[in-house]
Formats: structure tokens, sequence, C-alpha cells
């Protein structure tokens, strides 16, 4: 068992879905649209209420599978901060270093489901976008791992964060967002913290330059030890400097829901990783659990417990 603190956001979901009029609008088999006219009202069969936020999806995962976790982020004081600690709280999450905005909402998605899997997304992103200093601080806690989600480009908060884990001995994990992507150069100078990074591909080729995803693991692999890299459908590759590990879908079955797919990856692996598993093992269960969420709606649903059964996946090594 490991102590891992979990750094983000953490918001509340509402899921619409089973409606004609969100099944989507193409003009080529990439360029998919939702199409809602304006004036029109549109019925929607089924509603699904839900807590999301890569922070508190990963806390699941970790907590789910026997680690001791703390959740560090900023919700409000309303109802839709509370359903969050609610449900962090069932599932043996330690919550007592959540901090309360004074001046903003709990973060608040509305997601509306296409038939496909995809969705589309409708954001107030309130209090898990004003993140300040104060609110994070992990010098005074004890903990094996930070696992650390986007927020919202504070590059001040990332940098203080980071630089209290590693003097506190902590090793990272990160899966920054397209905040954090979009400032480059502030985002390498805090990679040399890293442990583990975890992103998908277009994220990744925004950082280092490469078409397909082995030119992409070699590259990112200069800037850490541990590079995880997914691609949708196409599976994904990891790399501990010493193997590379390829792998396909875990299941190839259509998908209900995608939200949290990424962090039931980074978090699966990272949840084997910390148990000392090898790195074939950690990949098979990050994409078992990755499609056991998509087959949910929700993020947090289908969170594999600990002790869950898996089958033999597509998969192959390679020395580095």
């Amino acid at each position: 068992m490991a102590r891992i603190i979990t750094v983000g956001a953490g918001v509340q979901d509402v899921f619409l879905s089973q409606s004609d009029a969100l099944a989507p609008v193409c003009d080529s088999p990439e360029r998919c649209f939702a199409k809602l006219e304006l004036g029109a009202k549109a019925d929607v069969n089924q509603i699904h209420f839900s807590t999301g936020g890569g922070a508190t999806n990963a806390a699941v995962t970790f907590a789910r599978q026997g680690h001791e976790v703390m959740f560090l982020g900023v919700v409000g004081r309303d109802p839709a901060g509370q359903a969050v600690l609610d449900d962090l709280d069932a599932e043996n999450v330690d919550t007592r270093y959540v901090r309360f905005s004074q001046k903003y909402n709990t973060g608040y998605s509305v997601l509306l489901l296409a038939p496909n899997g995809e969705r589309t997304i409708l954001t107030y992103r309130g209090a898990s976008t004003h993140y300040h200093a104060a609110d994070f601080t992990v010098a005074d806690i004890e903990a094996d791992w930070l696992y650390v989600s986007t927020l919202a480009g504070q590059m001040t908060v990332l940098d203080k964060v980071f630089r209290e884990a590693r003097a506190a001995g902590m090793k990272i994990c990160f899966n920054p967002g397209k905040r954090e992507l979009a400032q480059r150069d502030k985002l390498m100078g805090l990679l040399d913290d890293v442990e583990v990074l975890a992103l998908n591909k277009e994220e990744m080729q925004q950082l280092v330059p490469g078409d397909d995803l082995e030119q992409l693991v070699r590259r990112a692999k200069e800037l850490v030890p541990v590079v995880l890299l997914t691609d949708g459908v196409n599976g994904s590759m990891v790399s501990d400097g010493v193997t590379i590990v390829r792998a396909a879908m875990y299941e190839d079955v259509p998908a209900i829901d995608r939200t949290g797919a990424g962090d039931a990856f980074a978090s699966g692996f990272l949840s084997q990783w910390a148990h000392g598993a090898q790195l074939k093992d950690a990949v098979v269960f990050a994409s078992a659990n990755s499609s056991s969420v998509v087959n949910h709606i929700g993020a947090k649903t289908g969170i594999l417990h600990q002790g869950a059964r898996l089958h033999a996946m597509p998969l192959s090594e390679k020395e580095f």
C-alpha cells in the first residue's frame, strides 16, 4: 500500500442521454457535431448525476486498489461541493485538506451523450479554476506519491506543490491539461520534477515532435523517467526507459461514455506501479480500468475494485 495525494479539480456532472436530438451530425468520419436548434425543445430520456474532475477520479482508483489516498482541491460551499465530498468519503478518500472557495461555486458540467459514446460538455469551471498557492501545501503531509491533474494553468501553484513534494521525497505523476500545455516553456521546466508523465497523442505532440506513438514516447522519455501515452481506440504505449509496451484496446466494445477514460488509464497504471508491479502488468490494469470506465455513465462508476479479474489483451514488449 502506498500513500498518495491527488491534486486537482472536483466537479459535479450531469449526464443527459438517450435522445434523438443528440445523435451526431457528421460532414466526414473525422468531423462530427452535436446539433441543437435555437428555440427548440429536445426530449432527453435519461439523466444521471455524478461527480468528476481528474483528481477525484484518480483518487477513487487509488482507494479501490487499496492505497491510502488524500485529495487536495477547491470546491464551493454548495450542494455540488458537498456531493464531491460525499462521494470521496464513501470511497474512504481523506478530504481533510480540501479548501472552500468563498467566492465561486463548485465546478459544474452538463454532458450531452451521443449514442456513440462521444460527448459535448458544457462547463462552468468555478472554483476548479481559481487556485491560489495558499490553498495547496503538501510540505507537512507524509506520502509516497503526488498525482496531479490540471490546475487550470496555474503554473505558480504547480511549481510550489512540485517543489514541496520533491523536498518531502515524494514521486510525482503528472497529467497536465490544455492550459498547462499552452504554456509549453513553463511546463517543460516543471517536468524536471516529474517521475511519470501521462498524456494522449495530440497533447504529447504539443510537447515533443513525432508522428507516431513510438517517436513520441522515445522523445518524451528524454524528459521524464516513465511515459504513458494513449491514443483512444488505437490503444496506448508506455515506457520506463528499459522496455516499451504497446497495447491495443483491452476490450473492443462500443463505449457508453468516454468521460474519464484518460484519468482511469493514468491512475490505473500508477495504482499498480506504486504497488511494485511490472510495467506490462501495470499497463494491462490501466487498460482494463479505462475500458471499464467507458462502459458506464460517469467517470467513477466503472473504476475497478481490488481483486478484479482481468483477462489477456493484445500487447507487445520490446527493449527501449
